[in-house]
């Protein structure tokens, strides 16, 4: 059974440990291209006790506040597909609209969400790590349905809509989909597009989503801003490291470590409910 602070008596002073952990975290997600809600939600609530709802809450404004600079930048270099990003919105927001009017109702009438957002949690982990282990292979069975069965490009409309429908629901609940889990059906359902249209369109919709999702978190009272700025402080130079970082490193052997890690924890939330 995991132990948690009560929301009341999380630390509201900065301490140390908190910047170093979004330091540490922005540099595995300049390395690995990861989204931080994979790393910063388990480390929230494994390592340093926070209740999972404040844990979610509080990623879902760090993730969307520090990918911001990235939609400006992917935008000057025109590399964002905003009819695909238009497509998976159209999915997602209301779906992220009623998850969370479904939260704030359970929050109002005293129900105790830990177990629902563990368990979604650990479902998302996993999806995360084997979305990792095989993204080549989501990439080359895109390519050969599009080029063996024509009328996959007519769904794929519907499909990008339906993508967007199950992270509207996966996010505001776990705070974790909106960048891997995304970025893995983009590659899927558009096989041709660059890697670099690819992240930018990710990011172009990674952003709204969990901005949606963490606003409605912050009125619940899910969201410690204490701890929020301190998570900021540590990421931007962390970011930055690991960009600069990731050539350095052989990206195969980094995503299967990355990858057994998120499976581990994935399953440990899903079994200690």
């Amino acid at each position: 059974m995991l132990a948690y602070r009560d929301k009341g008596t999380v630390v509201n002073d900065m301490e140390w440990y908190q910047p170093l952990s979004g330091f540490l975290v922005g540099t595995l997600v300049g390395m690995t291209g990861v989204g931080g809600g994979s790393l910063m939600t388990p480390l929230l609530i494994f390592l340093f006790g926070v209740a999972p709802a404040t844990a979610v809450g509080t990623d879902l404004l760090f993730a969307a506040i520090t990918k911001i600079g990235g939609i400006w930048a992917h935008t000057r270099r025109q590399t964002v597909q905003w009819r695909i990003v238009g497509l998976m919105m159209l999915g997602s927001v209301p779906t992220a609209l009623i998850t969370v009017q479904i939260l704030r109702q359970l929050h109002a009438h005293g129900v105790k969400t830990d177990p629902l957002i563990n368990v979604t949690l650990g479902i998302a982990l996993v999806l995360t790590a084997l979305v990792l282990l095989f993204k080549n292979s989501l990439h080359r069975t895109g390519r050969r349905l599009t080029v063996l069965a024509p009328q996959f490009k007519s769904l794929r409309a519907p499909a990008t809509v339906f993508g967007g429908m199950i992270l509207g629901v996966l996010v505001p609940i776990s705070s974790i989909g909106a960048g891997a889990l995304g970025a893995a059906m983009l590659i899927f359902l558009y096989p041709s597009q660059p890697t670099r249209n690819i992240v930018g369109t990710d990011l172009a919709h990674a952003v709204p989503l969990t901005l949606i999702a963490g606003v409605g978190h912050l009125f619940m009272g899910n969201v410690n801003t204490t701890l929020l700025l301190a998570l900021l402080l540590g990421s931007l130079p962390g970011i930055y490291l690991g960009s600069h970082m990731s050539s350095k490193v052989p990206e195969k052997v980094l995503r299967t470590l990355l990858a057994s890690m998120l499976m581990l924890i994935g399953v440990k939330f899903i079994l200690t409910n």
